[in-house]
């Protein structure tokens, strides 16, 4: 029984995003990211959508009712320590989704990835839905958890190289969110960067690029696992580094599945080949986990 008892799942997580058929990215890859740390995913769906490795074909998605409902129902029952917010699709949605944390008597730690746009160009949030995601959700977030491209979006701050990173990561934290992941996987370069910027600084955490094609839920991935660490009562800057590490993992084990921009290996903590530790992978930008001061020159 002891030995059940210690396997038990550690920390709640609902996961408010869109389902991905191909099971790469959306709903899929959160599921599969929060077991692989041990903790527990509950879900509440926000859109169907049919797509594969190259991308969308179509999108369905549900009534913002229903979407509330779904959060409702397993927050009254099964509860949350964290919740991660992905696709939300359009303004109704938002506004739904932040209604229902708003009311919550529970200050739940949220962690919103603010997914504007597919790998394949599609837009997965309207502009409308942006104004609303900034004006109500964001003030509710614990940490935003943008790519490059989502970053301008926000700020209106070209990212072409890494000192722009840090300037954009400052002007997120003006949106009035007390902490910013800034994902820098899509700028070039042989290393593969995030910046985690606080009122305390900017922590930087960098790992070797890999050459591979298999990269699609890398955005979901990382947030998931954040969320996952939350709600595990890790430290902000402990999450955040189990969490670069576990992707960097997830990586290197891609099944190479699909013909176009496949799913990374989620289960690599199942098949024993990485240590689930905070300080796994990654480093800081000097020591592992070190603050750094100053953007480079």
């Amino acid at each position: 029984m002891a030995t059940i008892a210690a396997a038990l799942p550690a920390g709640r997580v609902l996961v408010v995003a869109g389902s991905d058929s191909g099971g790469g990215a959306g709903i899929q890859a959160d599921l599969k990211t929060v077991m692989a740390l041990g903790g527990y995913a509950t879900t509440a769906v926000t859109a169907v959508t049919a797509q594969d490795t190259h991308g969308i074909v179509a999108i369905h998605p549900l009534p913002p009712a229903f979407v509330a409902q779904q959060m409702q129902v397993v927050l009254d029952d099964l509860g949350a320590d964290a919740v991660k917010t992905g696709m939300l699709g359009d303004a109704a949605t938002v506004a739904a989704v932040a209604g229902v944390l708003a009311a919550r008597p529970e200050r739940l730690k949220l962690v919103v990835d603010p997914v504007l746009v597919a790998t394949g160009g599609q837009r997965l949030l309207s502009v409308e839905a942006l104004a609303v995601l900034r004006q109500r959700l964001l003030p509710l977030a614990a940490l935003l958890t943008p790519n490059l491209a989502e970053a301008e979006a926000l700020t209106g701050v070209a990212i072409a190289d890494e000192a722009g990173m840090w300037r954009a990561a400052q002007h997120l934290l003006t949106l009035g969110v007390p902490a910013v992941l800034l994902k820098g996987g899509h700028l070039p370069g042989a290393q593969a960067i995030d910046l985690l910027a606080t009122g305390a600084g900017i922590l930087r955490l960098s790992s070797p690029r890999r050459a591979t094609r298999h990269t699609h839920g890398t955005g979901c991935t990382l947030a998931s696992a954040v969320a996952a660490g939350l709600a595990q009562g890790m430290a902000l800057a402990d999450a955040v580094r189990r969490a670069h590490a576990y992707v960097q993992a997830a990586l290197a084990a891609a099944p190479g599945l699909g013909g176009g921009n496949g799913p990374l290996g989620h289960a690599v903590t199942v098949h024993g080949r990485w240590g689930s530790g905070a300080g796994s992978g990654g480093t800081g930008s000097d020591e592992p986990g070190t603050a750094a001061a100053a953007p480079p020159p």
